[in-house]
């Protein structure tokens, strides 16, 4: 299977859904992260050094790395453009899952605007006819998730609960990577201490928390082995 994670800055899909990613390399699925700035804004490290630093992340995960520029760092604009930047990107990597961060309105701007546009970019990548890329064969992907960075979400619970207690040491590892942006705060504690909290929800250790963009399909209630019952 293919996975396409997408992130709008160098550090954004280690903290919102590494654990998860890594938990499917290691199941032996391609992994492919699409980072759509160079966290050129940033206050803490140089666009290179945190090129330098998602290079390395990417390895921890074991997935494939790609830059789209969509503008640089909170320049991000949610248009026609970009959308057609981000299904080319869908047509190439042909994903079966695509992750994106959570649409809703958060504390970056970035994060919002990317999340509508990989929502977008995965219905026009379908489009036989669109001519904006003929040579790329169409693709209709299988599920869209969603993952928040930061925020807690507390509003409105996740959809989907993944067990990462696994692979906490080699998510933390991946967040580490990211040096930079731990001088001014410990992002990595705010996001152990978060996925403790979900994991304890299921009776887990660690979880990662996932938000649907279309109801999730079932054969049966058979299909369904787990939930939050389950502990």
């Amino acid at each position: 299977m293919n996975i396409l994670a997408v992130g709008p800055h160098p550090d954004d899909i280690e903290f919102g859904c590494a654990a998860v990613l890594i938990q499917e390399a290691a199941a032996g699925h391609r992994i492919n992260l699409v980072v759509c700035s160079k966290g050129e804004a940033s206050t803490s490290g140089t666009p290179e050094e945190r090129t330098e630093e998602a290079r390395h992340a990417a390895k921890v995960v074991g997935a494939s790395l790609d830059f789209l520029d969509l503008g640089g760092d909170c320049h991000i604009e949610y248009n026609v453009e970009n959308r057609l930047v981000m299904a080319a990107q869908i047509r190439k990597f042909q994903p079966q899952v695509v992750l994106a961060p959570h649409p809703d309105e958060n504390q970056h701007p970035d994060h919002a605007v990317v999340g509508r546009l990989v929502r977008d970019a995965a219905r026009l990548a379908r489009y036989g006819r669109l001519g904006d890329f003929q040579d790329l064969p169409p693709h209709a992907i299988g599920q869209l998730y969603y993952y928040s960075i930061t925020q807690p979400f507390n509003d409105r619970p996740p959809d989907v609960v993944i067990d990462v207690t696994g692979v906490r040491e080699k998510w933390e590892a991946a967040m580490a990577c990211h040096a930079t942006q731990m001088r001014t705060r410990s992002y990595a504690d705010l996001i152990l201490a978060k996925a403790r909290t979900l994991g304890a929800s299921i009776g887990v250790e660690y979880a990662v928390g996932l938000w649907v963009n279309d109801p999730l399909r079932l054969g049966s209630l058979a299909d369904i082995s787990l939930s939050s019952r389950h502990f």
